[in-house]
């Protein structure tokens, strides 16, 4: 599995340069984007994020760019980027209009990266990934949390 991992980030970062980290889509609906994930067996997985974070780019680059371009997961996921920094408009998961920066503030995110977890309701479905921990278990953090959250998708 970590083969795997580091053989996909390493052609990724070759494929894309040692220093882009192209961005993740900006979340725009919040229910219907984790609607469609969830149609599809899996969470919204949303990163909050912040145009300066350096860790935040490692994160988009490194793990959640490559686990939407996995087979096992492309296909039951769905990823979107908040920034934490950001007046982009937003549809929360209760159908309001909000914007990027308000809905962090609501969801009481302080410090980036933070990947989270979400079902249809809005729900967090596994405890958020919060900071970049350490790089060799990241892979295994990401899939645990991505397991608990399709599996408490599945419990009624």
């Amino acid at each position: 599995m970590m083969r795997f991992w580091a053989g996909l980030c390493g052609g990724l970062i070759l494929a894309c340069g040692a220093s882009a980290a192209p961005g993740l889509p900006a979340a725009a609906d919040l229910g219907a984007e984790a609607a469609a994930a969830a149609r599809a067996g899996g969470p919204l997985v949303v990163l909050y994020s912040r145009a300066d974070c350096r860790y935040c780019e490692t994160v988009k680059r490194d793990y959640l760019k490559p686990l939407a371009a996995d087979p096992r997961y492309a296909r039951r996921v769905v990823v979107r980027e908040i920034g934490q920094d950001r007046a982009t408009p937003l549809v929360d998961f209760a159908g309001g209009r909000t914007t990027h920066a308000a809905f962090a503030a609501r969801e009481k995110i302080h410090l980036v990266p933070v990947v989270a977890f979400y079902g249809p309701d809005g729900r967090q479905l596994a405890a958020p990934i919060v900071g970049a921990l350490l790089a060799d278990f990241y892979p295994t953090y990401l899939e645990r949390a991505l397991d608990q959250a399709s599996g408490a998708l599945k419990k009624p």
